[in-house]
């Protein structure tokens, strides 16, 4: 399509950045992934769409990169999905994820401003900016008091995008979405872990394949190791979250957006779920592993998304059932892949 538009995606090989290309390109966008080379020569979300997708090497902490890509495909869009983006480990990592989440973020708008200033920036902020929540339901006029770096580094980001709008006349859409998994979540977060966990043990798989942060299978003599039981979050599915997304860009003018289902639930009826799913008591199998207990803990974060409703037409499709169905199918098919497979070769 001639008169198709560009839409430039950083992080695009993570969860979110793989279903929104998807969204895109079925709408006739010509996508453009952003990233480091690493990420795409490994098999990644977005393997599928090999020569659906262009993509343009660099770095959100390489202003030079990412000027260059900007001048050279001149996007109409920019979904800014980059950071490191995993809570827990930004303690490990408090400087880098400021580097990259935050200031990642700063140099991105900078190099629009300079470059295209016409085009229309999503900046994926995320609630646990809330942090230690000083209301619930939380909504776009929330104060932020987040707890983790990873949270500061997004409320840094969000406020220089408020700051650009203002300022320079940018078009930055903020949306604040809460948590949003699928199958093609990083194996680090608790719904993969949870799901994952339950689809060995239906396999009587008492010592999983894949690993823990702390180097130990996930599922470690038939047990499942998490941290507090207790921490409450509002999850939904992440194909639904996409479209959200695009819709914030198709405003007549750039705005701030809460997205989530408005359900609250803790990690023990995520736990309750899941082994449900696949006809087991999860208490038989789930043990609380002091190590997995952040040093302070966000929440109870739960969205009141009615603005999203009312001004992008937006609403969750999937149902939280529904979702952990389709991680745990997603995780059974693999480990019946892989074992069959380890069975020809032994």
């Amino acid at each position: 399509m001639s008169n198709s538009k560009t839409a430039f995606i950083t992080g695009i090989t993570g969860q979110d950045g793989s279903y929104l290309a998807e969204f895109l390109l079925e709408r006739g966008y010509k996508v453009i992934g952003f990233g480091r080379k690493s990420s795409f020569v490994k098999p990644n979300n977005v393997s599928h769409l090999a020569g659906k997708i262009e993509v343009a090497y660099g770095d959100l902490i390489d202003s030079v990169s990412l000027a260059s890509a900007i001048q050279r495909y001149k996007p109409n869009e920019v979904y800014n999905l980059a950071s490191q983006s995993h809570p827990g480990e930004s303690w490990n990592l408090s400087l880098e994820t400021g580097e990259a989440t935050a200031l990642g973020a700063h140099r991105l708008y900078d190099a629009v401003r300079m470059i295209k200033p016409d085009c229309r920036i999503y900046q994926a902020s995320s609630s646990e900016m809330f942090g230690d929540v000083i209301e619930t339901p939380q909504t776009e006029n929330t104060p932020f008091n987040p707890v983790n770096p990873y949270a500061a580094a997004k409320v840094y980001a969000h406020n220089i995008a408020h700051i650009y709008r203002k300022s320079y006349g940018l078009f930055i859409a903020c949306g604040i979405l809460f948590n949003h998994e699928s199958p093609r979540r990083g194996m680090h977060f608790i719904t993969q872990k949870v799901t994952y966990g339950a689809a060995c043990l239906k396999l009587g798989i008492k010592n999983s394949p894949a690993y823990n942060e702390e180097g130990e299978p996930i599922v470690k003599d038939g047990k499942l190791s998490l941290g507090n039981l207790d921490a409450k979050r509002d999850w939904g599915y992440a194909g639904d979250y996409a479209e959200a997304m695009w819709l914030m860009l198709q405003q007549d003018k750039p705005d701030d957006f809460v997205i989530g289902t408005g359900k609250i639930r803790t990690i023990r009826e995520l736990c309750q779920t899941a082994f449900d799913c696949v006809g087991l008591e999860w208490e038989n199998y789930v043990v609380v592993d002091p190590r997995f207990v952040r040093p302070t803990e966000t929440g109870p974060t739960v969205a009141d998304a009615s603005k999203a409703r009312m001004v992008l037409g937006w609403k969750p499709r999937t149902t939280f059932y529904d979702m952990i169905s389709i991680m745990i199918d997603s995780h059974l098919t693999m480990l019946n892949h892989s074992q069959t497979k380890g069975s020809q070769l032994s």
